[in-house]
């Protein structure tokens, strides 16, 4: 591959992921060039002339093209690549501890509609490329300051069951749990039934076939089309619970036995509660999306457990988690990340599935009874309106100042103050009767995130969107939504 072949959008390297369309706007030279690149910098971060590198893929058509590209050039670097063929990102990050490697890199666009490919790599353990490794690593190749070196690449065989048995044998469940798995075609339909049949639950498969078109929807717990048939099969089958994997298997969504969806933030907030008894003392970490119910928490509050927010994306979660020595650590689209004793500090989908079975194993509940303890909030789903790359950090900005102008200027919403302000990730302004809305940049697509809750009512929750929207709409830069209330 001559440098006149490489082709590489420079706005693919975001915040933590990876991510372009193929080929549109990464050709395999690039590819090539990206692995280098990376091979580069874990060689120089190492201090190591030969890195060992796991590297696995989705089951998209084209990934395993990727996935040799990306090695040959990991390879250039010096670097040792181990090769674990089809894979999950959990399953790639444990890797990494189980074989004691020096960085790892998945193929995946995660749940990104098919086109989409990317890259989710890391160095230390447990942990994947923050905003600081991204830039790094995108300096390195777009200014091809690459570290010339000889690697080898061998394949590891039959890792997935290595990476099965480890989460089976330590969480065997007494009470037959029925669950319908739904893996939308994508990869973890090779992982999830095994595992969940493995610790004791009777399963019920949705989708588990693999099939790279993805015939019915994208692989995405947060996508209303998946849950929605997650639902029908729940109440159709009778099932206590209903579990929804995206493509790359870091992500879970619930829906009851009633077949109604919890969003994953109450999700966290019941494993949370169910943990604070057995972890007293413990520190949780949320993202800015989630529910406002863990700050007023009686069970955690009792407990002693603390409750930190702060940016929304698996990369920084998983940071906060590693840095201030949390116990577990939630995201609203349903990356969970569960720290010793429970887990390496990734996110694990499979994992958070099991640590719902474990609680409604420890309870003689219904999951619909058990989230019924939790107070009543009205939530939104997670809404993006289409937002160019090159303009959405620019725009938060200036609403991050507009926002702080009508706190100072007493500006109502649904004839409610804004109390707070919090600018962590965005600007998430709270009304004074709790109810809350965000506005922040996204992490890898080319738009904006917009969510909303009221603990009052439906009717709030709406009015903060308007607003939101009103503001939004008024700006001129944002294009359709991907799904709105």
């Amino acid at each position: 591959m001559s440098d006149l072949s490489v082709h590489i959008n420079h706005n693919g390297f975001r915040e933590y992921d990876a991510r372009w369309l193929y080929p549109e706007e990464i050709n395999l030279a690039g590819v090539k060039n990206l692995g280098q690149g990376l091979g580069s910098q874990v060689v120089s971060k190492t201090k190591k002339q030969n890195p060992r590198i796991i590297i696995g893929y989705d089951y998209r058509s084209y990934s395993e093209k990727i996935k040799n590209a990306l090695a040959e050039g990991l390879i250039s670097a010096g670097c040792n690549v181990e090769d674990l063929g089809l894979s999950l990102s959990p399953m790639v990050y444990f890797a990494q501890f189980e074989l004691k490697a020096d960085g790892v890199a998945m193929i995946t666009a995660s749940h990104n509609e098919n086109g989409w490919t990317g890259v989710k790599m890391g160095i230390e353990k447990g942990l994947t490329h923050a905003p600081e490794e991204m830039n790094e690593l995108k300096q390195i190749v777009l200014n091809k300051k690459f570290i010339k070196g000889r690697g080898n690449i061998k394949q590891i065989k039959n890792f997935i069951d290595v990476y099965k048995q480890n989460l089976i044998s330590k969480n065997k469940i007494r009470k037959k749990i029925k669950a319908v798995v739904a893996c939308g075609n994508g990869t973890a339909g090779i992982f999830a039934p095994d595992i969940l049949k493995g610790i004791g639950c009777d399963i019920i498969e949705m989708d588990c076939n693999l099939d790279f078109t993805f015939p019915k929807y994208n692989p995405n717990p947060e996508d209303l089309k998946m849950l929605n048939a997650i639902s029908k099969t729940v109440k159709k089958n009778n099932a206590d619970i209903g579990f929804g994997f995206d493509g790359d298997g870091d992500r879970v969504g619930v829906i009851d036995n009633n077949g109604e969806e919890i969003f994953s933030d109450k999700i966290g907030l019941l494993i949370a509660r169910n943990l604070a008894p057995q972890y007293p003392n413990s520190k949780f970490v949320i993202d800015v999306k989630s529910t406002g119910l863990f700050t007023h928490d009686e069970i955690l509050k009792t407990n002693n457990c603390q409750t930190i927010l702060w940016k929304t994306g698996h990369s920084h979660i998983k940071r906060k988690v590693n840095k201030e020595k949390a116990l577990a650590g939630f995201e609203k689209s349903g990356h969970f990340f569960f720290n010793q004793p429970l887990g390496f500090g990734y996110d694990d989908g499979i994992n958070s599935a099991i640590q719902v079975c474990h609680l409604l194993n420890n309870q003689n509940k219904k999951m619909s009874e058990i989230i019924s303890e939790l107070p009543k909030t009205f939530q939104s789903p997670t809404m993006a309106p289409y937002c160019k790359d090159e303009e959405k950090y620019d725009l938060v900005n200036d609403l991050v100042n507009r926002f702080k102008k009508f706190k100072k200027d007493k500006i109502l919403i649904d004839d409610e103050e804004i109390k707070d302000i919090l600018t962590v990730n965005g600007v998430r302004f709270s009304l004074r009767d709790g109810s809350w809305g965000l506005i922040r940049a996204s992490s890898n697509k080319p738009s904006l995130v917009v969510v909303t809750e009221s603990p009052t009512s439906e009717k709030r929750k709406k009015a903060i969107f308007d607003f939101i929207d009103k503001i939004l709409q008024e700006t001129g830069k944002i294009g359709a939504y991907d799904q709105k209330i």
